[in-house]
């Protein structure tokens, strides 16, 4: 641990010299003593299945090209990760049988990185145990499954995916399903159908979180309403402040403070950004007017006339910059409207593009929390926004659970 330690100091240097000498480092290293820094939703391991391939299982995960990915063992200890809730997302376009199957490859390698590297990670699925963990010096791993259409509208898929470690589900990720509309599709059933019902009250039995990033507004209100256990966002935003569906709007919000629950905020540049946002937009619709086959476009037939034109395009609309100031923005919306008590982070690390402005990679948690503070935040809510309010939901799940 001590070596690890202190091989991690270059990079820390390298990547976070502000915070190397913030006035706020020793408050925010006391906080994180006490209570683990949790993020909601990181989705490293897709990014290793997508880009090392095979190699992903026996590659060497202490320092990787921050280039090509946001996360690596050197970094989450810099960035004071106490525990991470890692997505093993697979692509909605798939068969659904099909996404099962990726589904349990992506778990194997959660478990992969507790077997290959124990003196970094412990895969656990309660409160007690992330807590020991962190205790332990380990960062504590918990398992994500983005995306309904992953159990195959099989609650048997669930409750084994549940008996493999998995601590939560998202409803839907970027397509409606056959119980579920997506926050990015058309509506097809206008919120959960009765199996979607049953998912919920699965969720709840089993003790699992009820993930509501990704799902419509009738969907999130229909959850709100139906789960006995507090839901999480694991990574969406303040619809106030950037108008995407994928966020949470004022209304919600207030329903997940009646929940209990917790909504962790996302770093993604176009749900933090209304401008960034509109922006994306805007080039979308250039690059179809420009080439959109087979029989749209000005430039049709003709890939680099399209490209010299998008390039034209961007010189004169420059993408609009991003802060970490934005999101904490964000947090401090949420805090707001829901309370301080139902604010987290869920940072969406290697599973997006653009990042805000000094929130490059896990190496930059204290940079945002820094930020805070500088905002007058107290330790004690700088507590609650890192793990405490995650914290509390799980135990409260569990309680549920343990109810029947």
């Amino acid at each position: 641990m001590i070596l690890l330690r202190l091989a991690a100091l270059p990079l820390l240097a390298l990547a976070l010299p502000a915070y190397a000498a913030d006035p706020y480092a020793a408050r925010i290293d006391r906080v994180l003593k006490a209570t683990p820094l949790i993020d909601g939703h990181n989705d490293w391991p897709e990014a290793l299945a997508e880009k090392a391939k095979e190699a992903r299982w026996s590659m060497d995960l202490t320092h990787l090209d921050p280039q090509t990915y946001h996360t690596d063992i050197a970094r989450l200890r810099a960035g004071h990760i106490g525990g991470q809730f890692w997505s093993v997302w697979v692509s909605a376009d798939l068969p659904e049988l099909q996404q099962v199957k990726d589904t349990l490859e992506q778990i194997a390698l959660v478990h992969s990185l507790a077997e290959r590297y124990p003196r970094d990670f412990q895969l656990v699925s309660t409160a007690a145990q992330v807590r020991a963990a962190h205790k332990a010096g380990r960062i504590a791993s918990m398992i994500g499954v983005e995306g309904g259409g992953q159990i195959d509208g099989s609650l048997a898929v669930l409750r084994a995916y549940h008996d493999l470690g998995a601590s939560y589900l998202t409803l839907t990720h970027s397509k409606t399903i056959a119980w579920a509309d997506s926050a990015t599709d058309d509506p097809q059933h206008g919120g959960l159908t009765p199996f979607g019902k049953d998912v919920v009250r699965e969720l709840n039995r089993l003790g699992m979180l009820v993930d509501l990033s990704h799902v419509s507004e009738k969907v999130m209100l229909d959850a709100l309403a139906q789960s006995r256990a507090p839901v999480i966002f694991s990574h969406s935003n303040a619809r106030a402040l950037c108008d995407t569906p994928r966020n949470v709007s004022d209304a919600v919000l207030r329903k997940v403070a009646e929940n209990g629950g917790v909504v962790m905020v996302n770093f993604a540049a176009q749900y933090v950004s209304e401008a960034r946002r509109v922006w994306g937009a805007d080039r979308s619709a250039e690059i179809t007017r420009n080439n959109a086959p087979p029989f749209g476009g000005l430039h049709i037939g003709d890939p680099e006339g399209a490209k010299a034109a998008l390039a034209a395009w961007e010189k004169a609309h420059p993408e609009p910059v991003v802060t970490i100031g934005q999101v904490a923005d964000h947090v401090e919306h949420i805090a707001k409207i829901a309370g301080v008590d139902h604010v987290g982070i869920g940072s969406d690390f290697d599973g997006v593009g653009a990042l805000p402005q000094g929130l490059s990679g896990v190496e930059t948690y204290p940079a945002l929390l820094a930020e805070l503070m500088r905002r007058g935040w107290s330790d004690a809510d700088i507590a609650k926004l890192a793990g405490g309010n995650v914290l509390r939901v799980m135990e409260a799940a569990e309680k549920v659970a343990h109810a029947g």
